[in-house]
């Protein structure tokens, strides 16, 4: 309890910002991207980062790493490459809480307004940023276009708080828990990944393709993509499930990402 109210204190100063100034970027800086212009900065104090491509594909589309910027970036890179705008912002260790989705939406409309981009993205959850991406997507699906998953964290019982030699992450389960303000015992019953989420996220119309190891066992696709895509089937929404033979949870992403390109990239031309 001790370490919730730490928590929740710190996020409370965080948060001490003028209401005007929630959505606007300061101290910005550039660099280069494997020869794209990257542009460092901070929104609520959290470190953000945009990459523009040379030129902007029709709409001005971006996408948003909800974790990991530049690790496994093949889906990514080709997208900058077509035009597509990448940008992220750093929210490690908020396992999606409700603060981090606020602070996401925040980040949403900074990015939208000042870079003049396209006011609905589409987010890149890989591994726990799985569980950043589909929460901020069942919170505000209106602002959202797809959700490319790539062996996503969706149930914290599942990782951090996994069982079993090797599995889960204690520390980062004592962090998880006193985020979401539980104990073991409320976990064990807590829904995180409600089924009522994924009716939103059909309702809304937001497609999702899944790329995952067969033999993951960090993040087991058993505990979290197979509950998702089963429920998206029955439930009538589109959801394209790539199952890699023989992986682990890395290396994530395809080694040619075609796949993902043209699922996204049809979504865009059809909207």
């Amino acid at each position: 309890m001790e370490q919730a109210d730490s928590l929740r204190s710190q996020i409370v100063e965080v948060t001490r910002y003028n209401v005007d100034s929630l959505y606007v970027p300061y101290d910005m800086r550039e660099s280069d991207w494997n020869g794209y212009v990257r542009t460092d900065f901070y929104v609520r104090g959290r470190e953000a980062i945009v990459v523009a491509p040379k030129a902007a594909a029709p709409g001005r589309p971006w996408i948003w790493r909800t974790e990991f910027f530049d690790c496994f970036a093949n889906a990514d890179l080709a997208l900058v490459e077509r035009g597509w705008h990448i940008a992220y912002c750093r929210l490690s260790h908020m396992y999606g809480c409700d603060y981090a989705l606020n602070h996401m939406d925040s980040f949403r409309v900074s990015v939208m307004e000042h870079f003049n981009l396209a006011a609905k993205p589409v987010l890149f959850g890989f591994s726990r940023g799985g569980l950043y991406a589909v929460r901020y997507a069942a919170a505000y699906s209106e602002h959202v276009t797809a959700l490319y998953l790539d062996a996503p964290v969706l149930d914290i019982r599942s990782w951090p708080g996994g069982k079993g030699e090797g599995c889960g992450d204690p520390v980062s389960w004592a962090e998880c828990l006193a985020i979401f303000n539980l104990t073991e015992e409320k976990a064990a019953t807590y829904e995180i990944f409600p089924s009522c989420s994924v009716e939103k996220l059909v309702k809304a119309g937001i497609p999702i393709i899944q790329v995952a190891g067969d033999v993951d066992d960090v993040v087991p696709f058993s505990e979290n993509g197979t509950k998702l895509d089963q429920l998206y089937r029955n439930l009538g929404g589109t959801i394209i499930t790539i199952m890699k033979q023989g992986i682990g949870h890395h290396p994530h992403s395809l080694e040619n990402p075609e796949p993902i390109i043209d699922f996204i990239e049809n979504l865009h031309i059809s909207i």
